[in-house]
C-alpha cells in the first residue's frame, strides 16, 4: 500500500518561498514517476512538475519554470518541491502524486492526472499579495 504525506504548505508573502515535502512509503519507488499537481479554488487539478525517481530527470509546467525545483531524496524517499517568488497565483492545494508506470512514458505522459496512481492529502500554500 503506497502512502504520500504532503507537508510544508503555509502562508507566505509574495515573492516568497515555501519548501514542500511529500514522505512516501509502503514499496521502492525505484521505477516509479513522482509528481507535483495543485488546486486552486473554482480550477481544475493541474500539473506543477514532475521527476523520475531513477534518474533524477525533471519537468515543469511552464507556469512555474524557473521558479520552482523539484527533487528527491532517496534515502529518505521523499520528494520536495522548492518553490520561490511566489505569486498570489500560485495559492492552491498542492498535491503529491506518484506513477507506476510499467513502460517508459515521455515526459508529457506525467501532465495528465490519470498518469498517477496514487495520491496524497494535500497541502494547503497561501501567497498574500
Amino acid at each position: 500500500q503506497v502512502q504520500l504525506e504532503e507537508s510544508g504548505g503555509g502562508l507566505v508573502q509574495a515573492w516568497g518561498s515555501l519548501r514542500l515535502s511529500c514522505a512516501a512509503s509502503g514499496r521502492t519507488f525505484n521505477n516509479y514517476v513522482m509528481g507535483w499537481f495543485r488546486q486552486a479554488p473554482g480550477k481544475e487539478r493541474e500539473f506543477v512538475a514532475g521527476i523520475r525517481w531513477s534518474g533524477g530527470s525533471t519537468f515543469y509546467a511552464n507556469s512555474v519554470k524557473d521558479r520552482f525545483t523539484i527533487s528527491r531524496d532517496n534515502t529518505k524517499n521523499t520528494v520536495y518541491l522548492q518553490m520561490n517568488n511566489l505569486k498570489p497565483e500560485d495559492t492552491a492545494v498542492y498535491f503529491c502524486a506518484a506513477s507506476n508506470s510499467k513502460a517508459y512514458f515521455t515526459s508529457d505522459y506525467y501532465f495528465h492526472l490519470a498518469s498517477y496512481d496514487y495520491w496524497g492529502q494535500g497541502t494547503q500554500v497561501v501567497v498574500s499579495s
